[in-house]
């Protein structure tokens, strides 16, 4: 096939000229097509690439921020240049999802203390590495709020426990409640209401300690029995344990609540604003407004309390 194309218009004088165009072969426009067809592929599937290269750098920055935050002891033993570290490290992963709003079904759940330079939460540690006699185990964020839109409700939990008395880390839990309510993209308002002691679990040591000290009152409550086994050893090892339990199953159900007020005008809850900073499947950080300190968790285990 032969394509002409010849000028509209020629002065009379001049002799007309057809240029003519013969492509070699029809493969050169089916070249063409595929040529253009190949490129447009290219351009499409280029987005996955920088998105599954972001992910990896965003995966790679908190994986740097947990190594930097490892070996601080939750932040008591940070020294100034680890928080410098530390601080620099954390906002390089805020910045991923600045700005996003909250999703409550992912903040929903429980998450693990990792760091923290908050001085009420770094009291306690001091406390436990400088008195023998208190030990902080692991400390949690439990946030209740899947089916809400606008708040829920916010558990600080602490484990803690007194060697030889209770078991070791774990031997109670402290736990401090408060509403939240989400008052801009990132901030939550908090509404501290109470304080719970629960979970006594007494250590063997204790528990040794109880069961001979109930021997003498079993004995007389048999005493006033009319059996034909009044006083029978098995009769009276029975009534021992029966109350050695029953003191244990008291302590285990145990719950000392005392509510949190201010002592100001009103009487109204204590509270405080705490910016959600950055929010995953797996790692939540946040910082307490007002120069509170900053925090770093990571998703643990469903916590029933």
């Amino acid at each position: 096939m032969e394509l002409a194309f010849a000028a509209s218009v020629y002065p009379t004088n001049v002799k007309r000229v057809i240029y003519e165009i013969r492509p070699h072969s029809s493969k050169l426009v089916t070249n063409k097509k595929r040529s253009f067809h190949n490129k447009f592929l290219c351009s499409v599937a280029v987005a996955p690439d920088r998105n599954r290269v972001s992910e990896v750098e965003l995966e790679n920055k908190k994986h740097n921020l947990l190594l930097a935050v490892q070996d601080t002891q939750r932040g008591l033993a940070a020294t100034a240049d680890q928080r410098s570290i530390i601080e620099e490290a954390l906002v390089s992963v805020e910045g991923y999802n600045m700005g996003a709003p909250l999703d409550m079904a992912v903040l929903d759940g429980t998450w693990r203390l990792q760091y923290t330079s908050a001085p009420d939460v770094v009291v306690l540690l001091e406390a436990a590495a400088r008195l023998p006699f208190f030990q902080v185990g692991q400390i949690f964020q439990k946030f209740e709020c899947r089916d809400q839109l606008r708040g829920g409700v916010i558990r600080n939990v602490v484990r803690w426990s007194i060697p030889n008395l209770l078991e070791e880390q774990e031997g109670a839990t402290l736990v401090v409640s408060a509403k939240f309510d989400i008052v801009s993209v990132r901030n939550i308002y908090l509404q501290f209401e109470e304080i719970q002691v629960q979970d006594i679990n007494i250590s063997e040591q204790l528990q040794a300690v109880i069961a001979p000290a109930l021997l003498p009152r079993s004995f007389l409550s048999l005493q006033q029995l009319n059996s034909p086994i009044q006083g029978s050893p098995d009769v009276l090892q029975f009534s021992k344990l029966d109350q050695d339990h029953q003191i244990l199953q008291f302590l285990r159900t145990f719950r000392a609540q005392v509510p949190v007020r201010n002592p100001g005008i009103g009487r109204r809850s204590v509270g405080g604003l705490y910016y959600l900073s950055y929010l995953d499947q797996n790692m939540l950080l946040g910082r307490a407004v007002g120069g509170g300190g900053v925090f770093v968790f990571t998703k643990a285990q469903p916590l029933e309390l």
